[in-house]
């Protein structure tokens, strides 16, 4: 028996899992936002170099020329000659540009830098980061650093949060992460520096993390077995929804300090119902909590109408029923467990490489929607991979087939997301699961932080970038060959489990060369040789029996 069989016993998937799965997965349509928001927040209105300001002074009624006409005598055109250049203005007003039938050589005039600032075109973007601190040419790599710095905060909030959750458990933590999530979220909004506005990204981006981890644990840790896969699949549908509200909201505000307002408030609410949540039950048992994990199945098993359960589930019962995983996890593994053996090499090699191009790939695409249209790019499912970044070269004008392809992409880059996180459970045992998404989890975020810098390829070939993206997902796919087949069979328990299954070589060989197949626990009363063997379930339900625990770590 084990703690799914006792989730069972109080009613399955019942009324309280559907409002606890529900109510934690609502943040996720905010989550969505916080990642894909600086498309909005930092979008690069059209632009140009501001014009001298003593330029109302010259004698234009000779010209009869407007405003728009004007600019000609003061902004060259770019290199392709179909608009204004962004970056340089000429030294002197050429007034000679502005007759008909000009015949001067452009390409001789001296220009300059925009020495005066730049003026924004205000009719897609009414304020962007970009237009209120002028992050374009020379500046422009700064536009995407602040999505590299995001990224840098989930990455230490991932690490920081995931080791705290053990320590103070899951629900604290996420009724925390709430909180910093809004109150540094809106404050950001009221940032009067570049630099400031990073500082506040890097720490939302730390509660970001502490949101997805902990509610994901929280979750999972309440839900029955049978049905992760499908509260999984179906709760990743949040995300996809709030790209969808992003868009529109970013369509209808248009300002960047009311859009990042707007998408933080909301955590404010998430704050004030996450206290409804129950903490999970395994994690108390394991840190000498049985009491408290007692009351907590008691109320999810009276919410799910099993009321004789109450007086049926006593502290016996269930610490028989969680023996199994209190004899697991009093086994110490690291993240060198994963790299050890055979089979767990070949497992963690592989997601490595998975995990970072496929967050690579996919925030690459989701960070340049601008080059791919504005609502389009947020459809709610995709169908295909943009499997050739040579489109970009063949047809780099061609604005609907672009942006068909870029939709396709996302699409799929979603869905491998969605299956990714399904099937790296299933391939890991479950002594060191927590150990391996976390590590796999770890190379997604260097992957995300690393995508933004990609874009100022750009500069140097307009197809570079998404020749780049996709040829990560290509890389993706190559690695994902090599992973075994999890379909139908069960799931590992330990790291030997796994090297049955999938190593490729025998048991007699595994043992020759030193593998270890066995983990055993050593008690503060008994001495056990290397050789020796020694009842784990014994020691682990004497132990238990006397302290309520051992102050265990949960996963």
């Amino acid at each position: 028996m084990g703690f799914a069989d006792l989730l069972e016993e109080i009613g399955g998937f019942g009324r309280y899992q559907w409002i606890h799965v529900t109510l934690i997965s609502l943040p996720g349509l905010m989550m969505a936002s916080q990642n894909l928001m600086n498309n909005f927040v930092s979008g690069i209105p059209a632009h140009h170099c501001s014009l001298p300001a003593n330029h109302s002074l010259y004698n234009l009624s000779q010209y009869q020329v407007d405003e728009k006409q004007l600019l000609k005598a003061f902004i060259p055109l770019d290199s392709a000659g179909n608009r204004l250049h962004r970056c340089r203005r000429y030294v002197e007003p050429q007034w000679q540009l502005l007759s008909a039938n000009s015949s001067a050589n452009i390409s001789q005039l001296q220009t300059e830098e925009c020495v005066d600032g730049w003026t924004f075109d205000r009719s897609e973007f009414l304020a962007t980061t970009v237009s209120e601190w002028d992050l374009v040419c020379s500046l422009r790599p700064l536009k995407q650093m602040i999505q590299t710095i995001y990224m840098g905060g989930v990455l230490t909030g991932a690490i920081i949060f995931g080791s705290l959750s053990d320590r103070f458990g899951r629900r604290s933590v996420l009724i925390w992460s709430y909180l910093q999530l809004g109150v540094l979220g809106c404050s950001s909004a009221l940032s009067t520096s570049y630099s400031a506005y990073c500082i506040f990204r890097f720490l939302s981006g730390m509660a970001v993390s502490g949101v997805i981890l902990n509610g994901v644990s929280l979750k999972v840790e309440w839900i029955p077995t049978k049905a992760r896969t499908l509260v999984g699949t179906l709760t990743s549908f949040f995300f996809t929804f709030g790209q969808m509200i992003l868009a529109g909201l970013a369509y209808w505000l248009r300002d960047w300090r009311k859009l990042q307002v707007v998408i933080c408030a909301p955590q404010f609410l998430f704050f004030a119902y996450s206290w409804w949540y129950s903490e999970s039950a395994r994690w108390l048992v394991l840190n000498r909590r049985s009491e408290e994990a007692l009351k907590s199945l008691h109320r999810v098993a009276r919410i799910n109408g099993k009321p004789e359960m109450i007086n049926k589930l006593t502290l016996e019962v269930l610490h028989s029923h969680m023996n199994k995983e209190i004899e697991s996890s009093r086994s110490s593994f690291t993240a060198y467990d994963l790299l050890k053996t055979r089979g767990m090499r070949r497992i963690s090699i592989c997601l490595i490489a998975v995990w970072f191009s496929t967050s690579f790939a996919y925030y690459g695409l989701a960070m340049d929607l601008q080059k791919f249209g504005f609502i389009l790019c947020h459809p709610p499912v995709g169908l295909f991979i943009l499997s050739s970044p040579g489109w970009m070269l063949i047809v780099p004008d061609m604005q609907t087939i672009r942006t068909t392809l870029a939709c396709l992409g996302k699409g799929f880059t979603s869905a491998s997301f969605t299956t990714i996180y399904l099937y790296t459970g299933e391939l890991y045992p479950t002594i060191i699961r927590q150990t391996g998404m976390g590590f796999v989890s770890t190379m997604a975020r260097v992957g995300s932080m690393a995508a933004p810098a990609v874009l100022i390829l750009d500069e140097v070939l307009p197809a570079l970038p998404s020749m780049v993206y996709g040829g990560a997902a290509v890389l993706a796919g190559c690695f994902a060959c090599f992973l075994p087949e999890t379909l139908n069979v069960p799931l590992p328990d330990t790291i030997e489990d796994v090297e049955e299954k999938w190593s490729g070589r025998s048991p007699a060989s595994r043992q020759k060369e030193g593998v270890s197949l066995q983990e055993s626990v050593v008690s503060d009363d008994d001495v056990v040789s290397r050789a020796g063997v020694v009842s784990k379930e014994s020691v682990a339900l004497k132990e238990l029996k006397e302290t309520e625990g051992t102050g265990l770590n949960a996963l």
